[in-house]
């Protein structure tokens, strides 16, 4: 069920021209700077794939997809991409990229099972972004490098913002937090992952959560990751689990935690076949993708997704996501974020 948080005397501090113009500015500021860090050429990207490759994100197994039978292709089904994670995998390949290089691609999804509320829509944009790796890259430093540079770029952009619209004050912190999801735990025991995240985040005020869709010590998660593109069962070092993680920021309008970012360094044939029989879904090892894959035909590789209007939402301090992007919402939704000082677009 959809359920909205309205802050207190809540107000815009841009007006509806201004924020369509610093929207704008935004997607192309960081864009150049993500591509600039991290040596990504942009390529264009499908809006859907054929059901039954594996292709397609299956984000915690249970969402559906949207589908359509395209009747020039005797009915050949297709999907909507919930995100691009494994086609910039084949992509990457494709290109034939050496390691330290990659793609990124303006990625637009639509998740019709998403559970509706300020930061969560049914239409969803990111930047995805994929590079290849050496083998020996894969490991929980060079991810952390690559963390480091991602964040360099949300300070840049910081700074960016304000020096245009002085009325948005900078406050994230100059360094990024480190953390395991399994200390984390072992921090706030009693609590549970979301509220684990707000502790966290408002004592550090940026955060990467590492580990994310492993089992913690009590056989839980922190949260549900698919098992066939990032890398969460592989030892990472001191005695943990996980090549992958969230990027988290403080959001001072929301005034919980907030996620900018998931990414990580891929699966390996090994920690793939292993993350399957975890989650008890081996069968897919018979998927096209996941064949190539077991094979060794594809790159090593890590990668991510940036929200698009996530990051626009964080930046010009919007309490709710309909305020930068177009998409459908409850009718009382809209009534009830209209009687708070909510403009959905």
């Amino acid at each position: 069920m959809s359920k909205v948080v309205f802050p207190e005397n809540y107000k815009s501090l841009l007006n509806s021209r201004e924020t369509e113009h610093a929207i704008v500015m935004i997607k192309d500021f960081f864009q150049t700077e993500l591509s600039t860090a991290l040596n990504l050429t942009r390529v264009t990207a499908p809006l859907f794939v054929e059901s039954g490759k594996g292709l397609n994100d299956d984000l915690n197994g249970v969402e559906r997809a949207v589908s359509f039978p395209v009747k020039d292709m005797n009915d050949t089904k297709m999907e909507i991409v919930h995100s691009l994670a494994k086609w910039k995998r084949v992509k990457v390949t494709e290109m034939g990229l050496l390691p330290g290089f990659g793609i990124y691609t303006d990625m637009n999804a639509i998740r019709a099972d998403e559970e509706l509320d300020n930061i969560h829509s049914l239409y969803v944009d990111q930047w995805d972004w994929c590079a290849c790796i050496e083998e020996n890259d894969r490991t929980v430093m060079y991810l952390k490098e690559v963390v480091k540079k991602i964040y360099a770029c949300l300070k840049r952009l910081e700074f960016y913002i304000y020096d245009r619209y002085d009325q948005i004050k900078p406050f994230l912190p100059e360094e990024i937090h480190f953390i395991y999801a399994e200390d984390l735990q072992k921090m706030y025991p009693t609590l549970s992952p979301k509220e684990r995240e707000n502790k966290i985040c408002q004592e550090y005020g940026a955060v990467f959560l590492i580990g994310i869709g492993g089992k913690l010590p009590d056989g839980t998660i922190h949260d549900g990751r698919a098992p066939d593109y990032d890398d969460w069962i592989s030892e990472s070092g001191d005695g943990h689990r996980g090549l992958n993680g969230d990027l988290l920021v403080w959001n001072p309008v929301l005034k919980s935690s907030y996620e900018l970012s998931s990414m990580g360094i891929r699966v390996s044939p090994e920690s793939l076949k292993a993350q399957l029989e975890e989650r008890g879904c081996p069968e897919r090892a018979n998927l096209e993708f996941h064949k190539r894959l077991l094979n060794g035909e594809l790159s090593f590789t890590m990668g991510g997704g940036i929200g698009q209007s996530r990051l626009c939402m964080f930046f010009l301090r919007k309490a709710h996501i309909g305020e930068i992007q177009v998409s459908m919402w409850p009718e009382q939704m809209k009534k009830d974020c209209a009687a708070h000082g909510i403009h959905l677009l």
